[in-house]
Protein backbone atom coordinates (compact mmCIF):
# COMPACT_ATOMS: atom_id res chain seq x y z
CA UNK A 1 0.00 0.00 0.00
CA UNK A 2 1.34 3.33 -1.05
CA UNK A 3 1.82 5.69 1.85
CA UNK A 4 1.47 9.57 1.43
CA UNK A 5 2.73 12.04 4.34
CA UNK A 6 0.71 15.29 4.90
CA UNK A 7 1.97 18.22 6.97
CA UNK A 8 0.31 21.20 7.94
CA UNK A 9 1.54 23.26 4.86
CA UNK A 10 0.26 20.53 2.36
CA UNK A 11 -2.48 21.96 -0.13
CA UNK A 12 -5.56 20.21 0.35
CA UNK A 13 -6.30 19.81 -3.95
CA UNK A 14 -2.80 18.33 -4.52
CA UNK A 15 -3.15 15.68 -1.70
CA UNK A 16 -6.61 15.13 -3.20
CA UNK A 17 -5.65 14.52 -6.27
CA UNK A 18 -2.66 12.24 -5.02
CA UNK A 19 -5.52 10.20 -3.16
CA UNK A 20 -7.31 9.95 -6.00
CA UNK A 21 -4.86 8.64 -8.61
CA UNK A 22 -3.61 5.94 -6.47
CA UNK A 23 -7.16 4.80 -5.21
CA UNK A 24 -8.04 4.09 -9.58
CA UNK A 25 -4.57 2.69 -9.38
CA UNK A 26 -3.85 0.28 -7.00
CA UNK A 27 -7.52 0.15 -4.43
CA UNK A 28 -6.30 1.80 -1.66
CA UNK A 29 -3.58 4.45 0.53
CA UNK A 30 -2.71 5.03 3.82
CA UNK A 31 -1.94 8.94 4.98
CA UNK A 32 0.53 9.63 7.87
CA UNK A 33 -0.05 12.82 9.56
CA UNK A 34 1.72 14.30 12.62
CA UNK A 35 -0.24 17.06 14.22
CA UNK A 36 -3.69 18.68 14.80
CA UNK A 37 -2.65 20.80 10.84
CA UNK A 38 -1.71 18.00 9.38
CA UNK A 39 -4.86 16.18 10.10
CA UNK A 40 -6.87 18.75 9.20
CA UNK A 41 -5.30 19.03 5.92
CA UNK A 42 -5.27 15.60 5.51
CA UNK A 43 -9.20 15.40 5.83
CA UNK A 44 -10.01 18.36 3.66
CA UNK A 45 -7.88 16.56 0.95
CA UNK A 46 -9.71 13.08 1.23
CA UNK A 47 -13.53 15.00 1.30
CA UNK A 48 -12.43 16.31 -2.29
CA UNK A 49 -11.11 13.45 -3.53
CA UNK A 50 -14.61 11.71 -2.37
CA UNK A 51 -15.90 14.19 -4.98
CA UNK A 52 -12.99 13.41 -7.78
CA UNK A 53 -13.93 10.08 -7.54
CA UNK A 54 -17.71 9.47 -7.08
CA UNK A 55 -18.64 10.36 -10.71
CA UNK A 56 -16.58 6.64 -11.22
CA UNK A 57 -19.15 5.46 -8.98
CA UNK A 58 -16.16 5.08 -6.06
CA UNK A 59 -17.07 6.27 -2.67
CA UNK A 60 -14.40 5.96 -0.29
CA UNK A 61 -13.93 5.60 3.58
CA UNK A 62 -11.27 6.56 6.08
CA UNK A 63 -10.15 3.35 8.23
CA UNK A 64 -8.16 5.70 11.54
CA UNK A 65 -5.54 4.03 13.48
CA UNK A 66 -3.00 4.97 15.20
CA UNK A 67 1.08 4.29 14.48
CA UNK A 68 4.54 4.92 16.18
CA UNK A 69 7.57 6.63 13.96
CA UNK A 70 10.26 8.10 14.03
CA UNK A 71 11.14 11.65 13.16
CA UNK A 72 15.06 13.00 13.37
CA UNK A 73 15.99 10.66 16.13
CA UNK A 74 12.52 10.85 18.49
CA UNK A 75 10.14 8.52 18.29
CA UNK A 76 6.31 10.06 17.48
CA UNK A 77 2.58 8.52 17.64
CA UNK A 78 1.36 9.85 14.24
CA UNK A 79 -1.93 9.15 12.92
CA UNK A 80 -2.34 6.85 9.43
CA UNK A 81 -5.31 7.00 7.77
CA UNK A 82 -5.99 4.35 5.38
CA UNK A 83 -8.65 5.54 2.94
CA UNK A 84 -9.89 2.45 0.79
CA UNK A 85 -13.68 2.28 -1.72
CA UNK A 86 -16.70 1.18 0.29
Amino acid sequence: MEVLKVSAKSMPNSVAGAIAGVIRDSGSVEIQVVGAGATNQAIKATAIARGYLAPMGIDIVIIPAFSNITIDGEDRTAMKLIIEPR
